[in-house]
């Protein structure tokens, strides 16, 4: 190999490397200023009143600003998604809040999603072996059902989840749609819970957190996620279908 080829590949390595440097550099200033004492229910009973005013202030920009906020986190994978949802709810009520919510952190896992496909995704899948690309096509084939299984379960970590797919060659338009529609239930009930957490901040108490895993709501989740999995069943139970009529 001359030294034009050599010079064209640490080029190569160097701009698919770029995007996780700059995300690592961002994470470690996150945690270097202090940011994340800001993203907690203490923080946010201190400076609710700046912060209810400053979004009657803003108007329309109000969503915007905490869209980006949200997706900046949701990108670093920081812990603060589950606190933001329910101050979104706190902020602008169940709703708005939940779209906002649900906005910023599709966008949050789309842009993570895409810098661990770009930097880590293609060498690892290069390096595969014959185990790994078999699951590979698996996650090709049927990405969709996976993908609302481990948005509508919340037993999955938020960061684990944005980057499985991408080592495992998903499509971006799977990725999104099946983000956004997966982690629009969760994203709303904790909105919900937001929306009524004034009263709690008042006492000094925070929202239940946990609220998720009653019965009455978690059940309902799982069974949207056994629905997702109704075409792999589907098309397992068609497979043999097809190796039994074989003489």
């Amino acid at each position: 190999m001359d030294e034009a080829q050599q010079g064209r590949r640490r080029g190569a390595w160097l701009r698919r490397l770029l995007p996780l440097l700059v995300l690592a550099v961002a994470i470690s200033g996150f945690f270097a200023f202090g940011l994340e004492r800001y993203l907690s229910f203490a923080a946010l009973a201190e400076h609710r009143e700046w912060l209810l005013d400053a979004i009657a202030r803003a108007g329309v920009l109000a969503p915007l600003a905490f869209i980006a906020v949200y997706a900046a986190v949701a990108a670093l994978s920081v812990p603060g998604g589950l606190f933001l949802t329910v101050a979104g709810g706190f902020l602008f009520g169940t709703w708005l809040g939940g779209i906002c919510s649900l906005m910023g952190a599709t966008l949050g896992a789309s842009i993570l999603f895409l810098i661990a496909r770009s930097s880590l995704g293609d060498p690892l899948r290069q390096r595969a072996g014959p185990f790994l690309r078999r699951v590979e096509a698996g996650f090709r084939e049927n990405g969709a059902s996976y993908l609302l299984v481990l948005r509508l379960v919340p037993l999955f970590p938020f960061w684990l989840v944005n980057l499985v797919p991408a080592f495992f060659g998903v499509r971006l338009r799977t990725f999104v749609l099946c983000s956004f529609f997966g982690m629009a239930p969760a994203s709303f009930i904790y909105s919900s819970v937001g929306a009524g957490a004034g009263a709690l901040i008042e006492r000094g108490q925070t929202p239940d957190l946990y609220v998720i895993f009653e019965p009455r709501l978690l059940l309902p989740l799982i069974a949207l996620a056994l629905l997702s999995l109704l075409p792999l069943l589907y098309k397992w139970h068609q497979a043999r279908r097809r190796l039994r009529a074989l003489p």
